[in-house]
């Protein structure tokens, strides 16, 4: 469950956004002003603050710095109902995701939530690998090669798609729907039928080593099944 920290001095607004977000299946914490806002957030772990901007004690510009002091890469959006273009520049200047003035629609509130927690998960998750050993072949994905005992083939942009797939979910099942969503961008019966095509040309480059197969699951998916040698 993803953790939001909500600094609010209006305490019925701060309430109801406490019950909206719960009822989505946030954990929230709602202080009621800056100050104590800060000393939650140096003792919890929040994924995303909602700050007021005019708050007692301590304002919501000032706090997002401290915040940021104390994790440089925790996000913040502002709702607050100072709307002027010096307040939105200032906001973003201490390095909000974005800047809300109220009055306000919850859904919409929701909606920029879920775009900035699916963009913090995106940036922090490691880049996938580009360069695989599959038994005896060694694939580097950005030159679309294939290499066996020296010998280096080049391999077309869609076989090094589904190869790369292959290679992420190895001696696992790759979902046939799933991978043509990722490989085309839809799915669809002859798109299904292409990379079943592609699936088979892998297949015959990687005949080579018999520790190595391409095992259909009826009606699922593959798997790239490699037979790790034992030292």
């Amino acid at each position: 469950m993803q953790n939001i920290l909500i600094v609010e001095d209006d305490i019925h607004l701060g309430f109801l956004l406490m019950e909206f977000l719960e009822q989505e299946n946030y954990q929230v914490k709602l202080c009621r002003d800056g100050e104590s806002g800060f000393n939650s957030f140096k003792k919890g772990k929040f994924d995303i603050c909602i700050l007021d901007v005019m708050l007692p004690e301590m304002d919501g510009f000032t706090l997002a710095r401290r915040l940021k002091n104390v994790d440089a890469n925790v996000p913040f959006l502002f709702l607050t109902a100072r709307s002027m273009k010096e307040d939105k520049l200032n906001g973003f200047s201490c390095g909000a995701e974005d800047y809300i003035t109220k009055p306000f629609d919850e859904e919409e509130l929701l909606c920029r939530i879920k775009v900035i927690l699916r963009r913090q998960a995106n940036a922090e998750r490691p880049p996938a690998p580009t360069h695989f050993h599959i038994g005896a072949y060694q694939f580097n994905y950005n030159r679309r090669e294939l290499c066996y005992q020296g010998n280096a083939i080049r391999v077309t942009e869609k076989e090094s798609e589904v190869l790369r797939l292959l290679c992420l979910n190895k001696n696992q099942i790759l979902k046939r729907e799933e991978a043509v969503q990722k490989i085309y961008g839809k799915k669809d019966y002859f798109l299904g039928r292409s990379f079943d095509v592609f699936i088979s040309r892998i297949r015959k480059l990687l005949q080579n080593d018999p520790n190595i197969s391409i095992d259909n699951v009826f009606k699922v998916g593959f798997i790239l099944n490699v037979e790790e040698k034992v030292s």
